[in-house]
C-alpha cells in the first residue's frame, strides 16, 4: 500500500491527550479483561474500551465481574448502557475511578437491549439521550463520550441531528458505527455519512464499523476525516491489527500481519488468561468463541474450530493447537 502518510498520531477527547488515534471497540461478550490485555500487550497506547455495562445491573452490583480491570489498561473507557439518567449517571460515579473516560452505549442493536429502550433505541427518543449525557457530565470530571449509529433504519437516518444534539449536551467526543440499527452488521458501513458528522460538530468524532486492516483504516481516515478510528470485529483473531494501524501511522510502514504459528500462540495466552480470570472449565468455555477468529483461514479451519470448541480439557486444546501451528 502507498499512501501520503500526512494522518496525525495523537487525539484530545475533553481534558485527556490520547497518544493513539485507534480504540479498540466495545463488544458486549468480547473485550473482557483477558481480550484487553492482549490487545495492551500490542499497543500500549490505544484506547482500550470495555464491555457494555448495564447501569442497573450496576446498581444492583450484578456486574462486578466486568468492572474487574489491571493497572496497565490505561487508557480505557468504560461503556455503560441503560435509558434512565439518574441510574446513568450513578453508574459513571461507581465507574469514574476506574476511567479515563466513560462512554455511553446509544448504538446496540440487539433486540434484548433495544426492547429495553436501551442502546440504538436512544436513537428514537433523543430528547431521552440528551438528559443522559447532561446526567453523566454532571456526574463525573472525567470526559464523556457517546457512540451511536446513523440512524434507526435507512428511512430514519438522523445522524446530523443526534451528532448535534450530543454535542451541545456536552459529549466531549462522538463515536459513530456506519450503519443503522436496522442494518445490524449486514452492508457495507458508511464512511461518508461519518465525514458529513464530522463537517457538522466540532468536538472528535471517532469512525466504526468495516476496518479490518491496515488499508481499509486509512481509507476511512481520508474519507471521513475523522478523527480517530474504533476497531471491533476487525481485530477478532488478528491482536496485532491495532499496532499495525499505528506503526503505519508513525512511519508510513505496513507490517505483515501474524503467521498462524504466531497466532496460536496468543490464543494459547489468551486461553490462559481466561482461565487465570474465570477457573479453569469456565475460561476454557468462554474462549471457545475465539478459537474460529484465530485459525480462520487455515486449510480446515472448520474441521479444527468443532474439535477444538467441543473439548473440555486444558492438555487436550493445547495438542490440537500445537498441531494446527505446525502444520498450518
Amino acid at each position: 500500500m502507498i499512501v501520503e502518510n500526512n494522518l496525525k498520531n495523537k487525539l484530545q477527547i475533553g481534558n485527556v491527550t490520547l497518544n493513539s488515534i485507534v480504540a479498540v471497540a466495545p463488544m458486549a461478550g468480547i473485550t473482557d479483561l483477558a481480550f484487553r490485555q492482549i490487545a495492551r500487550k500490542f499497543s500500549s497506547n490505544c484506547l482500550l474500551m470495555t464491555e457494555m455495562l448495564s447501569s442497573e445491573a450496576l446498581k444492583w452490583k450484578k456486574e462486578q465481574d466486568i468492572i474487574n480491570s489491571e493497572e496497565n489498561e490505561a487508557p480505557i473507557a468504560f461503556q455503560i448502557s441503560g435509558h434512565k439518567p439518574d441510574f446513568m449517571a450513578m453508574a459513571a460515579e461507581t465507574l469514574e475511578e476506574k476511567a479515563t473516560i466513560i462512554d455511553i452505549n446509544m448504538g446496540c442493536p440487539a433486540p434484548k437491549i433495544v426492547k429495553n429502550g436501551d442502546g440504538s433505541a436512544l436513537l428514537q427518543t433523543p430528547k431521552l439521550a440528551a438528559e443522559i449525557v447532561l446526567a453523566v457530565k454532571k456526574a463525573v470530571k472525567i470526559p464523556v463520550t457517546a457512540k451511536f449509529r446513523l440512524g434507526w433504519d435507512h428511512n430514519t437516518k438522523n445522524y446530523i441531528e443526534f451528532a448535534k444534539l450530543m454535542e451541545n449536551s456536552g459529549a466531549d467526543a462522538i463515536i459513530v458505527h456506519g450503519r443503522t440499527k436496522s442494518q445490524m452488521y449486514t452492508g457495507k458501513a458508511d464512511w461518508q455519512a461519518i465525514s458529513e458528522i464530522k463537517q457538522a460538530v466540532k468536538i472528535p468524532v471517532i469512525g466504526n464499523g468495516d476496518i479490518d486492516s491496515v488499508e481499509k483504516a486509512i481509507e476511512c481516515l481520508k474519507i471521513s476525516n475523522c478523527d480517530g478510528i474504533a476497531i471491533g470485529r476487525g481485530s477478532l483473531g488478528s491482536p496485532e491489527l491495532i499496532s499495525n494501524i499505528e506503526h503505519y501511522l508513525e512511519t508510513g510502514i505496513v507490517l505483515p500481519e501474524l503467521t498462524i504459528s504466531q497466532k496460536v500462540e496468543i490464543l494459547k495466552k489468551h486461553l490462559n488468561k481466561e482461565i487465570y480470570y474465570r477457573g479453569e472449565l469456565m475460561g476454557i468455555k468462554y474462549t471457545r468463541k475465539f478459537f474460529g477468529w484465530y485459525i480462520k483461514g487455515i486449510r480446515e479451519a472448520a474441521k479444527y474450530r468443532d474439535k477444538l470448541i467441543r473439548l473440555e480439557n486444558y492438555d487436550e486444546i493445547i495438542s490440537v493447537l500445537d498441531g494446527i501451528a505446525q502444520n498450518g
